[in-house]
């Protein structure tokens, strides 16, 4: 069976850190052509932030601005999110998710799409 667990989530102040987990099962991080964090706030729809796909080839979304960092550890089948000077606007429900059948071959990996297994969500909000 696979899972996908997120962690870390929590309220923080604006300019703190978080760091988001997600860990699998049924599954390898190594045998993944990608795995990704999306991020969905109310009324708006899911988006992508951040993915890690093969031969570590990382995508970040525009509007991370150099503050996440997304990072796996294939020996512990866990996938990471370091997120520092976090704003109000980051506040959301973050999903981890993985692409264990190369659903998108070409283009742009950062959508929701391209991931057939998701996890739960963690909610992380962030205060001015």
């Amino acid at each position: 069976q696979v899972l996908l667990v997120e962690s870390g989530g929590g309220s923080v102040q604006s300019g703190g850190s978080l760091r988001l987990s997600c860990a699998v099962s049924g599954f390898t991080t190594s045998s993944t052509y990608s795995m990704g964090w999306f991020r969905q706030a109310p009324g708006k729809e899911r988006e992508g932030v951040a993915l890690i796909a093969r031969w570590s080839r990382i995508t970040y979304a525009d509007f991370t601005k150099g503050r996440f960092t997304i990072s796996q550890d294939n020996a512990k089948n866990t996938l990471y999110l370091q997120m520092n000077s976090l704003e109000p606007e980051d506040t959301a429900m973050y999903y981890c998710a993985a692409d264990l059948y190369n659903r998108c071959p070409s283009g742009n990996r950062l959508n929701v799409w391209c991931y057939g297994y998701w996890g739960q969500g963690t909610q992380v909000t962030v205060s001015s």
